[in-house]
């Protein structure tokens, strides 16, 4: 919730900065201040001061500043409502009181994580029962003894359609409340509800308050759709938002000033037995950029930890994307990229924890990884490609954010561009007697009240709208992945990843991948059956509806299966990349909403003229009705 100014200046004025520092810092009088060794780098000489009067403390070893809210955030990882709830209890201050609906779904959630709660446990007690040996037999082949398994209290679900819903059911947890909390099949498709994860090594997830708020199930049996299966989003959970193990790594991650992000839940519990608890995962998805916020909360500089493969390196160059908007001075990412054909788990188990400081050791920092990728794009032997990698790599350079940031980057690129031309006079990215490029222009001065002026074709573009109508490239992809359902066993995955705007995609989404979790035919038939058992059918013609004309052909049930899957790839990357300039448009609005200054009115302009050239372009393939040009 948000709390009015008066309340949080009430707690500040109750509690000195002093006294919440004091607690984890060693402080000492010096004139009207107190000093004390850095609680974020080691140091001999203090350079941490506090000021009570002013309300703040300033590391001068860090650069590190902010108020008593803020020390909490940054010396114990707690969210700013964590933070402020904490605080008032010690002040005494109370804190506003929740409107009857706020009760209301108060009173939901606690409920819910009551469910959850008996849910983990249940897994737990079934994973050490008599159905539970092929589990056991999996986790010692890993390497995850009992203490692990306890640790991270993983667990197994049974077989059986009704074993997590009858047990609840004897709980007195209704079927509702099961549904709402993403462990069980219900709705007006479904005639009996029946369990969502069956035959599967449970790994529960949990809130940064180490309250379960989801599970991820590991598949036993070979013949699955979905190896893995996570819970869907639900009233406590998105899986966007959190990362696994979060609760367990927030200290250590304190403790050793880093931490470390892998792939998979196994990865994690593998990295913490081998002696680096610090480590957490995202949850089955991209890299987003609240995950990137919580690991900023744990470390300045997180440690990104991929598979040694082309899965892992593509998994880089994703969270490279969604990184450059927000990275600031101090705040940054390294790239630790394992032997080829391993994973964290198998790195630990074969070569202990040497193995993994080696690799960790080695890991890159972001600039050589952005380097790496766009070198690697294609040979650099003519003048045009090298000036296509200076063009790539100016464009990556203007989603960083940070004015300084952005010009030490610049500097650092033209350098390395310089050294791939026979001819380095001049830097790369000037013209040779023509001034500077208007690409590394500097902005011109602009007032607080100056406003920036939008096409109405850019205005009415939903990439600029922000407007939660499905776009025409959303309804095509699932429009695509409910004629040909055959496509959901490669693609599932990355259609579960997919970030969506349009409630209607969303819904038709969720269809799909149950359908494909509980390992229906796939069969177009067997789909519009389903569709209609959900009240959808409307939805999905609506749908059908939005596609461009361009792209119409990818809907016939007989087109070509290599075409479409060239193009449904081409389809999901672009999205991807306009979703990626959609959340830097929110973060620019949001920047210059919270600061009217003119770097933040700078910012917002290189996102208008970077949504400029993808409405142009999108523009140029409408008018130009070109088939799959998505």
């Amino acid at each position: 919730m948000r709390y009015p100014p008066q309340i949080l200046e009430e707690i500040r004025a109750r509690l000195p900065v002093s006294a919440v520092v004091g607690k984890r810092v060693r402080l000492k009088k010096a004139g009207r201040e107190w000093k004390g060794l850095s609680p974020f780098n080691a140091e001999k000489t203090p350079s941490f001061y506090v000021n009570d009067q002013k309300q703040f403390y300033h590391c001068f070893s860090s650069g590190k500043h902010g108020d008593i809210f803020t020390f909490l955030m940054e010396t114990e990882g707690l969210s700013f409502p964590e933070a402020v709830e904490r605080l008032a209890a010690e002040a005494g201050v109370p804190l506003p009181k929740l409107s009857r609906e706020d009760r209301q779904e108060e009173v939901k959630r606690k409920n819910l994580y009551d469910v959850m709660e008996l849910a983990a446990e249940f897994f737990q007690a079934s994973l050490q029962g008599r159905f539970g040996a092929k589990a056991r037999d999996y986790l010692a082949g890993r390497s995850l003894g009992l203490e692990t398994q306890a640790r991270f209290r993983i667990g197994y679900a049974p077989p059986e359609r009704f074993a997590l819903r009858d047990h609840l059911a004897g709980k007195g947890v209704p079927v509702e409340m099961m549904e709402e909390a993403g462990l069980v099949y219900a709705g007006e498709d479904v005639k009996v509800p029946y369990d969502r994860f069956r035959d599967r090594v449970m790994f529960p997830i949990c809130d940064v308050r180490g309250r379960v708020v989801a599970f991820g199930g590991r598949a036993l049996s070979a013949d699955v759709p979905a190896k893995y299966l996570n819970s869907p989003d639900t009233p406590l959970f998105n899986k966007g938002r959190l990362l696994y193990n979060y609760h367990l790594a927030r200290q250590p991650a304190h403790d050793r000033g880093t931490v470390i992000a892998v792939e998979g839940y196994v990865d994690v519990i593998s990295l913490s037995v081998a002696g680096f608890p610090n480590a957490v995962a995202p949850l089955g998805t991209a890299l987003t950029e609240d995950q990137l916020t919580l690991l900023w909360r744990l470390a300045e500089e997180p440690i990104l930890c991929f598979d040694g493969d082309k899965a892992g390196q593509r998994a880089a160059y994703r969270a490279l994307d969604v990184a450059l908007p927000s990275l600031m001075p101090g705040k940054s990412l390294r790239f630790a990229m394992l032997p080829e054909g391993q994973d964290p788990d198998d790195l630990a188990r074969a070569g202990g924890s040497a193995a993994v400081e080696r690799v960790l050791a080695a890991a890159r920092p972001l600039v050589d990884v952005l380097w790496a990728r766009e070198v690697e794009a294609g040979p650099l032997d003519t003048p045009e490609r090298r000036a296509a990698l200076e063009r790539r790599l100016r464009e990556s350079l203007a989603l960083i954010r940070d004015e300084t940031l952005r010009r030490y980057y610049r500097e650092e690129v033209e350098s390395r561009l310089a050294a791939l031309s026979p001819d380095s006079r001049g830097g790369r990215f000037s013209r040779q007697g023509g001034g500077p490029r208007r690409d590394f222009q500097r902005p011109q001065p602009m007032t607080p009240s100056a406003r920036l002026s939008v096409s109405p074709l850019l205005a009415r573009n939903p990439l600029f709208a922000g407007s939660t109508a499905e776009s025409p490239r959303e309804a095509m992809i699932l429009c695509t992945f409910l004629v040909h359902p055959e496509l959901l066993q490669n693609h599932a995955e990355t259609l579960a990843d997919l970030e969506l705007e349009g409630r209607s995609t969303q819904m038709v989404r969720s269809l799909l991948l149950d359908g494909a979790a509980s390992g229906e035919p796939a069969d177009p038939a067997v789909m519009k059956a389903r569709l209609e058992r959900a009240g959808l059918t409307a939805e999905a013609d609506r749908l059908a509806a939005l596609v461009r004309p361009g792209d119409r052909w990818m809907l016939d049930p007989h087109a070509d299966p290599l075409r479409l899957e060239d193009a449904l790839r081409q389809a999901i990357t672009l999205h991807r990349r306009a979703r990626t300039l959609h959340s830097e448009l929110r973060a620019a609005e949001r920047a210059l909403a919270e600061e009217d200054s003119e770097a933040n009115l700078a910012w917002l302009r290189e996102v208008q003229n970077q949504l400029s050239s993808v409405e142009g372009a999108e523009a140029d393939m409408d008018n130009a009705g070109i088939p799959g040009g998505h």
